[in-house]
């Protein structure tokens, strides 16, 4: 290994400047996870509220909790995940679960850990939900996984979460594809392009870190910059300047849209945009950023995100519905969120009584392959309202299969996009 070759994330470096920058989330999520891709305006919630899409106000109700990012630098993220909730609640309960109807009582984490774990111990402590849908940034995810959900019998699904570190919490299960699948899938693209070495930037917390160690694991080449930075500050312009120092032959980003849209303006600012191949996580894919940037200082940029599967007739039934409604596409994201509320909901139908232990016993069940494939809310509580077992099930959503593994892991989908005439141009799938 050359003495330069910086492939080892100093765990010290997070530390000291997470210090400076205080508590903050991850995404994962992110391409979108707006893409940040799923930045959008608008959704449809807020802050501590209750979401039922039921007026039978004589049948019981099933009430859990759901963590999102409505403010923050992650909120474009929780928007979208209002939208695809809110299609969610609506075909639930005009099938009914369990002789009832869903509901979801609802915190913001405003994109912070602290807010996470505060809004969680809202839901769980005061609350005593038995199953927490939450959240976008994988930090936080983990943060309430293990300061509130963690030695409990809560059932807790990551809508967006994309971190490898959620690997090693089982019992945190996710809707997206692990952020390892995506780094290795960077990490070929570079291999596959010719860069010899690469420049490396990633943001200072959960995801970045583990993206980032995920990403020089799989990487051919040499490392020649490997460094943090700190989310929300004015300005990158030493991060930009020290990777165009490196002269490496490639750029990888792993940090979040607002980030990187700094990021590539100083870079076209000091004129290094051209110096090297651009590639990036699903978190600096999103029309924000090509909003922002200067009309072809992106072309050519390479970014792989969590995706679904376009063709299949429930996504397309889903878009349909989405786009009725708001006026606009979903992205993958939307469509987790979706699938998050309906693993929920089947999991209420198949379980023996409310609570988190029975839901835990049931909800990888309802999603393997084993069973016989329901594409439809619909279709599953059918073969398991007429006395099929859990394991009967196979919900395959609309952001595509999920056989959740003993991990907590999907199965998922890849997607890899090109910035082409300033515009976001598909160039295949992988899968996770």
């Amino acid at each position: 290994m050359n003495e330069h070759d910086t492939r080892s994330i100093d765990r010290r470096s997070v530390i000291k400047a997470a210090a400076s920058a205080g508590l903050v989330g991850l995404a994962g999520c992110s391409g979108g996870a707006p893409d940040e891709g799923d930045g959008g305006d608008g959704g449809d919630g807020g802050d501590g509220e209750s979401t039922d899409s039921s007026t039978d106000s004589g049948s019981e109700t099933y009430t859990i909790g759901m963590v999102d990012s409505l403010s923050g630098s992650l909120s474009a993220f929780g928007q979208r995940n209002q939208r695809g909730k809110e299609i969610a609640l609506d075909d639930i309960n005009s099938v009914g679960v369990s002789g009832g109807e869903l509901a979801i009582s609802q915190q913001d984490d405003q994109s912070t850990s602290q807010g996470g774990v505060s809004a969680a111990q809202t839901l769980v402590n005061q609350e005593e939900v038995p199953l927490l849908i939450g959240t976008v940034g994988s930090g936080v995810s983990t943060a309430i996984h293990e300061s509130v959900v963690q030695n409990t019998d809560v059932v807790q699904i990551s809508q967006n979460s994309t971190s490898p570190n959620l690997t090693n919490f089982p019992d945190l299960l996710r809707m997206p594809p692990a952020g390892k699948a995506q780094a290795e899938a960077i990490s070929s693209l570079l291999n596959e392009d010719g860069n010899e070495s690469a420049a490396l930037a990633w943001i200072n917390n959960d995801y970045g870190q583990s993206v980032g160690e995920a990403f020089i694991e799989a990487y051919d080449g040499e490392i020649v910059y490997n460094e943090p930075h700190d989310q929300g500050q004015s300005s990158y312009s030493s991060t930009i300047s020290s990777m165009s120092d490196t002269d490496a032959d490639a750029w990888v980003f792993i940090t979040y849209q607002p980030e990187f849209a700094t990021m590539s303006q100083e870079a076209f600012d000091l004129g290094v945009t051209d110096q090297a191949a651009w590639y990036g996580g699903d978190s600096v894919k999103g029309p924000k950023v090509l909003e922002s940037a200067p009309e072809g200082s992106l072309d050519g940029m390479k970014a792989v995100v969590p995706s679904v599967p376009q063709d299949a007739e429930n996504y397309q039934a889903f878009v349909s519905e989405f786009e009725e409604r708001f006026g606009e596409e979903p992205t993958s994201w939307s469509a987790y969120a979706y699938d998050a509320v309906v693993v929920s909901a089947l999991a209420i139908e198949a379980a023996d009584e409310f609570t988190g232990a029975a839901l835990m016993e049931v909800v990888r069940d309802v999603t393997r392959p084993e069973g016989e494939e329901a594409t439809s809310y619909e279709d599953a509580h059918e073969i398991l309202a007429n006395g099929g077992s859990p394991s009967d099930v196979d919900y395959t959503g609309v952001s595509g299969p999920i056989d959740l593994d003993e991990n907590g892991d999907p199965v998922g989908l890849l997607q890899v996009f090109e910035v082409v005439d300033h515009a976001y141009e598909s160039s295949g799938f992988i899968e996770g």
